[in-house]
């Protein structure tokens, strides 16, 4: 008896996809200077002593720091992710068995969401980035935006609701209910490239 939601795949054989190549954002902070301003500008006016002051606007310019590195390092997680799915759709092309899998033509089909599903069902380790979130960035910005370009609203509050938005606009691109590729049937190999 097979699943119902995993597309069939003709055959017995186990198809190789090409590797996740995961580029990873360096570890080089940014430069706390250019989010200082910013934090200056969250910090509501107080009479506390300026040392006080100061060492609140350093911790806010820290965390605001870390929310951009994590952006950051989704977004090199999602562009990954995406030009993944553009080699594994060559290799589709390329298998007659896999040729007629992503087709509109054809029902059910896959659509450039299962891949991501199949990334998850084979649980690849991510080290705390979520996959969806991941390639919604990427959808949403062709290159990683500076920092200087992002405001603290988008850093604290935005960036999760937009990326979510993204993705699941980007899934939902399939006019009929998306079919997933069966996770036993496909083996690639993830390579972390720094």
């Amino acid at each position: 008896m097979r699943d119902e939601r995993y597309i069939e795949v003709p055959g017995s054989k186990t198809h190789e996809l090409p590797p996740l190549l995961v580029h990873t954002a360096s570890e080089a902070g940014t430069d706390l200077t250019s989010v200082m301003l910013e934090a200056e500008d969250m910090l509501a006016a107080s009479d506390a002593a300026q040392d006080v002051i100061e060492q609140r606007k350093f911790d806010l310019a820290l965390q605001l720091n870390e929310q951009y590195r994590g952006l950051v390092s989704h977004w090199f997680w999602g562009d990954s992710v995406i030009e993944w799915i553009r080699q594994c759709e060559i290799t589709f092309e390329s298998e007659g068995t896999l040729r007629t899998l992503l087709h509109p033509d054809v029902w059910p089909h896959a659509s450039r969401a299962s891949f991501v599903e199949l990334l998850r069902e084979k649980a690849v380790p991510t080290g705390g980035v979520a996959l969806e979130r991941a390639v919604g960035l990427r959808l949403t910005f062709r290159q990683p935006p500076p920092i200087d370009c992002v405001s603290s609203q988008f850093l604290f509050y935005l960036n999760s609701p937009v990326a979510d938005t993204a993705y699941h606009t980007w899934s939902h691109l399939a006019p009929h209910s998306q079919a997933l590729f069966p996770p036993d049937r496909f083996h690639f190999d993830v390579l972390n490239i720094s």
